[in-house]
């Protein structure tokens, strides 16, 4: 070939560089003889084009040179072990199917409950956390002491705030609070709103809500302003813009200007509201001089020290603080008043004190052992399965030590196999906790997620744990098969050693102590509940409507339109009803000495037939009546506690006494039997009864007849809607608005439930496999029984009786620890039931049921195999 007509030199060495030395020549050859041809064809251009074109072409994997290989390479490289380990270990999981899923199956489960609880409990634990500043944020919470008691608010007075601006420097802002029911009406939208709070100027300041319209600073300054969340601007307004529009506020339509529009509240958060109308609304339009007023109490007050203020210091100042403005106040009411700081993030789950929202740090310590004894048991499981196996891959194990296989290989092996069904189970744990997140907030009553994929921080942590998981239960099997002498287990006298027995024996052991624990618990819990429903309370409930009548006339004259109605038996009005919120008042009674007695006694203010209607019993004296023209104004009823704490030693002595009460003096003309006007978690208090002023008692207490109570509840709205078309028709059962007080009782019990329920399922699948397995290996001792005239009741017997006693022994180490917790969290409860023997019985019956008949299918089946078949097996 002339040198004209050669392809490019540059390509052919290109070449010569890249490819592999035993393709070059015969490519080489092939891309020459192409040329000539082209080059006849095409000409001589076209054909060096396409010669480069062709090299380049053959830049592939296949044609690429390979450095040289010094030495052999070696059968195990680490890759190549991996995918050994990988492939044996899926061959391992796929020939032991039983093992294999009750293995995952109780792992998924394990990790799953483990997964949801940490999501609870992050919730719990983070309430508030939202607030950049929240390390300087404090509640100002006050103690009341008076000769007859010490009330311990989470709210101060009305004029504390304004002075504390002016006397503490150390005080950056300070922000209350007042949640309040409320009615809006625009157009025909008219809601009673439950969510509607008051709030200062400064809530913006001192807490991070985020105001997507309005001006912070500005937007709850002054009077009859208010900032809506996107979800009541949408109620309220939909896609228009809200700002600057107006709603009409409560019974007098007063109007109302939206200054703000403001992201919804996290749900974390102990301040949760819709509405939030200015505090000026209130302290400078409605009550001009309560700000004024040290004896009053009403809104919860945030404040937000400045950095590097020691809050232990400022409390210091309190006392000098409360003298120099509420001295005087405080010595003619015979009471002292006591102030003190509590840190925003510990007031959820840490104060006792009052609050709209509050969590139980005690739950959480529960839940988290829960979440950790449901993880134990599924290890124990799967580390007693793996051992108990050990007989089955003994023979294996001495095979590949013959052939040379070291010890740490084989340990590194089983240690794969465990990772591996720690990483399946991982995969399914995911799976069922984004199909369960929905059912768990509906269960805790609570949105504690929004979806799996706003948890992927927990979904990564649980990969970590499931990986570290794999390895900590997989150490001990993984060593104690890799340990196996091949000569002993080649010549099969190979046995489980005594000591393996015992430790799976132990372990079974230890997952029925926590099981039969739960259970115990779950049982005590039920049955608390069941006595707090079901306890006397000592006042009628049933059949009761509550509804939201308004005041004065307008009360009594759709009461008096309802009377006539089928349904109705009876009705009275008052300020509260039972398991409701009742103010409290400054009163000075006759004491046994005849002193007046100072206290912050509850108050009812009711009408004449509030007393007859719920069924309160009158000890000592008489109920209010319209015989007499003085109960109006100058009569009290007081409760047996009140009486107490004067120091009569019968209810009789203290009618007739002396009381003065905001603006009322008069005589106490009688006395009712203790009834429980608040949760049976608190003992009842001293609490008085006095006639409703015109202005207050806008609840009206509807006693119907449980036949027909939907007619009824319809005759009753047509009614109201008859008589008030412009206002919402607001009512409640009062057995359900009580009980109501119970929920957070009524979730736990059913999270605790749930993960009871879970933690036995997750032990009885380890019996099962335990189970299983002990009966393989016993195929040949039971065709022996069998054929020297052994029954099957015998066999099943003998093969359950050794489970049966691990969950005697279970029982025995349980029902003390079970009993000890218990009654523990009893002592929360000022109204308790007790522990009773039978539910230990209970517990013991039911978890040996349960393991009988989680063991009895194995055991039948053994039991009623033909000895001949279980011999030849051998």
């Amino acid at each position: 070939m002339k040198g004209e007509s050669q392809p490019p030199k540059w390509a052919t060495r290109l070449l010569h560089w890249f490819c592999a030395s035993h393709l070059v020549n015969d490519l080489e050859g092939d891309l020459l003889e192409l040329f000539a041809q082209r080059v006849r064809k095409h000409g001589l251009r076209q054909a060096r084009q396409r010669y480069v074109r062709d090299v380049f072409s053959l830049m592939r994997p296949f044609a690429f040179k390979k450095e040289p290989e010094r030495y052999p390479k070696p059968v195990f490289s680490p890759p190549a072990m991996i995918r050994n380990y990988l492939k044996i270990a899926f061959r391992n999981l796929a020939k032991h199917k039983m093992f294999s899923f009750i293995n995952v199956m109780g792992l998924s489960a394990g990790m799953t409950a483990c997964f949801l609880i940490a999501l609870y409990v992050h919730f719990e634990l983070t309430y508030d956390a939202f607030n950049k500043k929240a390390d300087r944020i404090y509640r100002v919470a006050t103690d009341v002491q008076t000769n007859s008691e010490t009330l311990r608010y989470s709210i101060s007075p009305w004029a504390m705030a304004s002075n504390m601006q002016n006397d503490f420097p150390e005080m950056e802002a300070c922000a209350r609070v007042r949640k309040e029911e409320m009615l809006f009406r625009k157009g025909d939208l008219k809601f009673v709103e439950e969510n509607a709070v008051l709030a200062d100027s400064t809530l913006f300041e001192v807490f991070d809500f985020k105001l997507l319209n309005g001006n912070p600073k500005t937007a709850l300054m002054t009077p009859l302003s208010i900032v809506l969340t996107e979800t009541s601007a949408q109620k309220y307004f939909g896609n228009k813009d809200p700002m600057g529009q107006t709603l009409l506020w409560g019974d007098q339509g007063e109007l109302v200007t939206v200054t703000g529009v403001m992201q919804d509240p996290p749900v974390n958060s102990q301040i949760k509201g819709d509405m939030f109308v200015s505090m000026s609304t209130y302290t400078a339009h409605r009550d001009k001089n309560i700000e004024q007023e040290w004896g009053s109490f009403g809104a919860t007050a945030f404040v937000l020290l400045k950095p590097g203020t020691d809050p232990a210091t400022m409390e210091k100042k309190f006392p000098a603080f409360l003298q120099n403005h509420a001295g005087k106040m405080m010595a003619e009411q015979q009471m002292q008043i006591r102030m003190l700081l509590e840190p925003l993030r510990d007031i959820y789950l840490h104060s006792t004190r009052p609050a709209d929202e509050s969590g139980n740090i005690n739950n959480v310590y529960v839940f988290s052992a829960v979440a950790l004894f449901i993880m134990l048991i599924a290890c124990i499981n799967f580390v007693n399965l793996t051992t108990a196996r050990s007989v089955e891959r003994a023979r294996e194990v001495g095979v590949r030590k013959a052939v040379g296989a070291a010890r740490s290989t084989l340990a590194r092996q089983f240690l794969a196999e465990s990772i591996m069904m720690c990483v399946i189970a991982f995969l399914i744990s995911v799976i069922l906790s984004a199909a369960l997140i929905p059912l768990f907030n509906e269960l805790a009553g609570k949105s504690v997620s929004k979806g799996i994929i706003a948890e992927l921080p927990f979904v990564a942590i649980l990969l970590v744990a499931a990986l570290l998981i794999g390895l900590l239960a997989g150490i001990y099997p993984a060593f104690v098969l890799s340990s196996f002498e091949p000569v002993k287990v080649l010549k099969g006298r190979f046995t489980t050693s005594a000591k393996g027995v015992m430790l799976r024996k132990g372990l079974v052991t230890v997952q029925f102590t926590i099981s039969i624990t739960m259970i115990i618990a779950t049982i005590v819990v039920y049955t608390q509940l069941d006595f707090m429903r079901s306890h006397d309370l000592g006042f009628s409930k049933n059949q009761t409507l509550v509804i939201q009548s308004g005041v004065g006339r307008e009360r009594d004259v759709f009461e008096a339109s309802i009377m006539d109605l089928a349904g109705v038996r009876s009705a009275t009005a008052s300020a509260a009803v039972p398991g409701g919120l009742n103010p409290q008042a400054f009163s000075k009674l006759e004491n046994k000495r005849g002193e007046m007695q100072a206290a912050n006694l509850d108050v009812y203010r009711v009408d004449f037939d509030f007393i007859t209607q719920y069924g309160l019993k009158i000890v000592a004296g008489r109920s209010f009546s319209k015989k007499f023209a003085t109960d109006s104004t100058r009569a009290l009823v007081i409760n047996e506690a009140a009486a107490k704490m004067l120091g009569y030693a019968t209810p009789g002595e203290a009618v007739g006494k002396q009381f003065d009460q905001w603006d009322r003096q008069g005589t106490i003309i009688g006395v009712v039997k203790n009834f429980h006007f608040k949760s049976l978690q608190e003992n009842i208090k001293p609490l008085t009864f006095r006639l409703i002023d015109f202005w207050n008692g806008k609840l009206l207490s509807v006693q119907v007849d449980g036949k027909n109570v939907k007619q009824t509840l319809s005759a009753i709205e047509n009614k109201w809607r008859t008589m008030h078309p412009d206002q919402p028709f607001s009512y409640y059962f009062l057995d359900e608005f009580y009980d109501r007080q119970y929920r957070a009782d009524e979730r736990f019990e059913a999270l605790f439930l749930n993960f009871a329920v879970l933690a036995i399922f997750i032990s009885c699948l380890g019996l099962l496999g335990l189970a299983s397995y002990s009966t393989v290996q016993r195929t040949k001792e039971i065709g022996v029984r069998k054929v020297m005239g052994a029954s099957a009741a015998s066999i099943v017997t003998l093969l359950s009786g050794d489970f049966l006693q691990l969950i005697g022994i279970a029982f025995i180490i349980a029902a003390p620890l079970a009993w000890f917790a218990m009654d523990r969290w009893l002592d929360s409860f000022a109204y308790k039931t007790d522990i009773h023997l039978w539910t230990f019985i209970v517990a013991a019956l039911l978890s040996a049921l349960v393991a009988l008949l989680t063991i009895s299918f194995q055991s039948i089946r053994a039991a009623l195999i033909n000895p001949v078949k279980s011999l030849r097996s051998e």
